[in-house]
């Protein structure tokens, strides 16, 4: 039996990606192998619903696994506990203040049953260049002496985030980045967040999973809309975490019409 290999990119960052409906089934997703990190490219990845993925060492990776974890941005779960602590809580959540030191702390948390991170300094390189042109943001969480306690990184096309790492340095810090992110996207008319691939934590957040091929029609949908791009620190504003342990009441429709399953 021959193996189906992934497709090989070459070296036009703007051509367009294989259609993901060709990934591999096994490993869950890999579609292409090289290219490289180019802004064009990686914005090309994204809104194909295409996100790059490997370790030092290995060539470049680029993945769209089936399903796809994403989290509506009204059905982020806060537990009673969690709420509890946050309306005593003096942290405040905000954004495009600190990239680097977010990518960086993202990049030295520990991940249980990994070793060593792929978030390399080529990784750091590219996405703070998509950062410098206003694509790639960060969300900072901060405490009452402006230290940062958790944050998360991802990039933004049209009116969809892709998140890609998220990290605490004080317990909590993360979902508190998660939660604000998400209370600023769902009032910008802004429905899901993807979170690429599912594992407890996110599940145990409101995290679900979506089939590949509704995942990118919604993709296609939500990335061909207006946008922001550039800093989002003023338009983000400063959102105190102790509103967050008060729930917000649905969109009408939900998610924008692009509810998980």
């Amino acid at each position: 039996m021959i193996r189906r290999l992934p497709a090989l990119l070459g070296s036009d960052p703007r051509a367009p990606f294989p259609d993901p409906a060709t990934a591999l089934r096994e490993p869950d997703g890999l579609l292409a192998v090289g290219g490289d990190l180019h802004p064009d490219r990686l914005l090309q990845a994204y809104s194909s619903g295409v996100f790059p993925w490997y370790s030092e060492g290995q060539p470049l990776l680029w993945w769209s696994p089936d399903p796809r974890t994403v989290f509506a941005t009204d059905g982020v779960h806060l537990s009673s506990r969690f709420r509890r602590t946050l309306r005593r809580s003096d942290w405040s959540v905000v954004a495009d203040r600190a990239f680097d030191q977010v990518m960086l702390a993202c990049a030295r948390a520990p991940r249980r049953g990994q070793q060593g991170t792929w978030i390399t300094d080529d990784m750091r390189a590219a996405y703070a260049r998509l950062h410098a042109l206003g694509h790639a943001h960060s969300v900072e969480v901060l405490d009452g002496d402006g230290t940062l306690v958790g944050g998360l990184y991802g990039v933004a096309v049209g009116r969809m985030f892709f998140g890609e790492s998220m990290f605490s340095a004080r317990s909590g810090g993360s979902t508190v980045a998660l939660a604000g992110l998400a209370r600023v996207l769902q009032g910008w008319g802004w429905p899901l967040i993807d979170a690429q691939v599912e594992n407890p934590h996110l599940l145990g957040l409101g995290a679900r999973s979506m089939p590949r091929p509704r995942f990118l029609a919604a993709v296609r949908r939500l990335a061909a809309l207006p946008g922001r791009t550039g800093p989002w620190s003023a338009d983000f504003g400063r959102v105190p975490a102790a509103t967050l342990a008060e729930p917000v009441p649905p969109a009408p429709g939900g998610a924008g019409g692009v509810a998980p399953e």
